[in-house]
């Protein structure tokens, strides 16, 4: 197969000390990055949802098969399914099937089974990751999905943020519900999460536990 290659034309180059001032206003954006549980009901266009996923399937990814698929739900029927499923799986979770060191883990986060921000929120984003591809009517295998599908949810997130909405992620166990409900139902594919995006309810808070991040000194080492 001929490989073609493009020269690359888009690439800027910044000057030592504006590299360091972008890196730095993007570290004090990132930084009001908040998962909120409290959702207001507005609207929000689906040309800003259109544009973040857009921004997600320019993730780097194996083999560039891209083996990834987002549903994005703003209908109401569909959310209160979602809602109806994801809480009797929560109930069970937080009745104990969880174990007693994650619930412990998550006290401190005030999560329980309840689960109202997956209808009062506008959009909900489900994540699929996809075991295989098919090029020129022919199937193949995805490679690194795992690893693929986790930068693409990063970008999104990190899209919606950007955009100026509240996000938070939720994976339900077992979150084979998502795949009837959202009419993936089939042996290729499997939900990897689900992100709520919209506005902040006037009421939202943040855990104070959840605003304790580590030091660079804490998790990086330079060598």
């Amino acid at each position: 197969m001929t490989q073609t290659h493009l020269p690359l034309t888009d690439f800027i180059e910044y000057s030592p000390d504006e590299m360091l001032k972008r890196a730095q206003d993007n570290y004090q954006q990132v930084k009001r990055r908040h998962s909120i549980r409290a959702f207001s009901d507005r609207a929000v266009p689906q040309a800003i949802i259109e544009q973040c996923i857009l921004a997600a399937g320019t993730a780097p990814n194996g083999a560039n098969h891209q083996p990834w698929h987002f549903v994005a739900i703003n209908s109401p029927q569909i959310k209160a399914q979602i809602r109806q499923q994801a809480e009797a799986l929560e109930q069970a979770f937080y009745a104990g099937r969880a174990g007693e060191e994650w619930l412990a883990a998550l006290k401190p986060l005030g999560t329980n089974a309840d689960k109202p921000y997956l209808e009062h929120a506008p959009w909900l984003i489900a994540v699929f990751s996809k075991k295989r591809t098919e090029a020129a009517g022919e199937q193949k295998s995805n490679y690194y999905v795992h690893e693929s599908v986790g930068i693409a949810t990063g970008f999104l997130i990190q899209a919606l943020h950007h955009a100026g909405l509240g996000t938070l992620t939720h994976t339900p166990k077992p979150m084979s519900f998502l795949s009837k409900v959202c009419g993936r139902d089939n042996d290729n594919e499997r939900p990897y999460m689900l992100i709520i995006a919209g506005y902040p309810a006037d009421d939202a808070t943040i855990p104070q536990h959840a605003l304790e991040k580590k030091s660079l000194s804490e998790m990086c080492d330079f060598i």
